[in-house]
C-alpha cells in the first residue's frame, strides 16, 4: 500500500488493488498541503470528526469523485444535507466493508462540533477507524484524541501493525502521551501527526521517539509531507 502526508491529519492510502482511500480532508487552506498533489481517483472518504481541519473538502471532493463518506451517523447525514449522494454511516464498534477494505470505527476522546455557516451543530462524537487489509494486515487511524485507556482493547481485538497517532499538543495528546498510547496498542510502526501545522502544535516525532526508546517492538515512523511511501 501507498501512503502519502498531504499535511497536518489527511492522508492518502491507495491499495494495490489501486482503490484510493483519503483520510480527513483537509485540502484547500490547509497550510501543509502540498500544492503539486493532484487527486486522480477517490473511492472513499473516511471522517473522523466534524472540526474543519478534518472535514473541510470532504463534500467537495465526495461530488467531484462520486465516492462515498464514511462516518459516524450524525455527521453522514450533514454530509447528505450538504449533497453527498453516497454516505455510510456506521457507530463505534461497528464494521462495514468499503470496496476491498474492513472499516471498524472505534471510539476517539475529543469533541465533533461542525461549524455550518457561522454556528456548531451536532456532528455526532468524534471516532477513530482500524481498516483491515485483504492480506490481512490491519492499521489504527486514531484521528484526533488523548490517550485512553481501552486502547488495550483496540490492541486486543484487532491488533493493528501500524498507528497514525496525533502528537501536535493542545487540540490533541502531545508526545508524553502519545508514548503511553503506543505502551498500549503496541504497534510495529507509530506515524505521528497532527502537529507542526500551526505554532501551537509544538509535538514532534523526535520527542515521541526518545519518549518510547524502551518499547522494542515500536518504531517511530516520521513520513515527509507530499513523500509517498510503502508499507
Amino acid at each position: 500500500m501507498q501512503i502519502t502526508w498531504l499535511g497536518h491529519a489527511t492522508f492518502q492510502f491507495r491499495l494495490p488493488s489501486g482503490e484510493v482511500f483519503l483520510m480527513d480532508a483537509w485540502t484547500e487552506g490547509n497550510p501543509s498541503y502540498p500544492k503539486d498533489h493532484r487527486f486522480d481517483r477517490l473511492d472513499a472518504i473516511l471522517i473522523t470528526h466534524g472540526h474543519f481541519d478534518h472535514i473541510h473538502d470532504a463534500v467537495p471532493l465526495a461530488q467531484r469523485f462520486s465516492c462515498p463518506v464514511v462516518g459516524i451517523y450524525e455527521l453522514c447525514h450533514w454530509a447528505e444535507s450538504k449533497g453527498v449522494k453516497d454516505t455510510r454511516p456506521m457507530n463505534k464498534g461497528g464494521t462495514q466493508q468499503v470496496g476491498p477494505v474492513a472499516v471498524t470505527m472505534t471510539h476517539a476522546v475529543h469533541s465533533c462540533g461542525i461549524l455550518d455557516e457561522g454556528k456548531i451543530v451536532y456532528g455526532g462524537e468524534a471516532c477513530g477507524y482500524v481498516l483491515r487489509f485483504a492480506d490481512g494486515r490491519g492499521l489504527y487511524f486514531a484521528g484526533d484524541t488523548n490517550v485512553f485507556s481501552d486502547m488495550q482493547l483496540i490492541q486486543q481485538l484487532y491488533h493493528p501493525e501500524l498507528a497514525f497517532l496525533p502528537i501536535g499538543d493542545l487540540y490533541t495528546m502531545s508526545p508524553r502521551e502519545a508514548a503511553l498510547a503506543c505502551s498500549l496498542l503496541k504497534p510495529n510502526k507509530v506515524v505521528p501527526m497532527h502537529f507542526g501545522t500551526f505554532p501551537p502544535l509544538a509535538g514532534r516525532p523526535q520527542q515521541l521517539e526518545l519518549l518510547i526508546q524502551d518499547l522494542k517492538e515500536t518504531r517511530v515512523w516520521p513520513l515527509e509531507i507530499g513523500k509517498t511511501v510503502e508499507w
